[in-house]
């Protein structure tokens, strides 16, 4: 069974793993194909999508009962931080003209992740731009901010299941 309790950490991995890199797939197809402009939030966003499939990764790589756990708590906190993020994108930056010098704006500048990866970590757009492409009728970062409260939702669960 898919959800037996023994197997449920490391397929709760490999799924988190999997769904983060394909909001990440998602996100540079609708940039690079469908010419949707991500501001400094959107890109910060694909950063903690990352992590959160690196982390996940290697959790369920590792396959010991105490790194999944790890891996698990690890993955909640990112995914908390994503959806803190996601809010503050939708609430506050994209009621912003420019979202130069926020903490997004800076993260992306210390880390010189434009420099390193353009293709991923390019920031194109103002917090106001990017606040009007819609995807089924809802902003992209409520429906990243769904998929991080779904990731700690799950990570969450896999955790307290023994």
């Amino acid at each position: 069974m898919f959800l037996a309790a023994s197997k449920l950490p490391g397929r709760a991995l490999a799924g988190i793993a999997l769904a983060s890199f394909a909001a990440l797939a998602f996100a540079l197809i609708a940039q690079h194909g469908f010419g949707v402009k991500p501001c400094p939030w959107c890109v910060l966003q694909r950063g903690i999508f990352i992590l959160i499939g690196t982390v996940a990764a290697i959790g369920w790589l590792l396959g010991s009962k105490g790194a999944r756990k790890a891996a698990l708590l690890l993955v909640a906190l990112l995914a908390l931080g994503g959806i803190a993020a996601a809010v503050f994108q939708h609430e506050v930056a994209a009621q912003m003209e420019s979202c130069v010098m926020t903490f997004a704006d800076r993260t992306l500048t210390a880390l010189n992740l434009e420099e390193r990866l353009p293709y991923v970590f390019m920031v194109t757009a103002s917090c106001a731009e990017a606040a009007a492409y819609r995807l089924l009728g809802l902003s992209y970062e409520i429906w990243s901010g769904l998929l991080f409260a779904g990731i700690a939702l799950v990570s969450l669960v896999a955790v307290r299941r023994r």
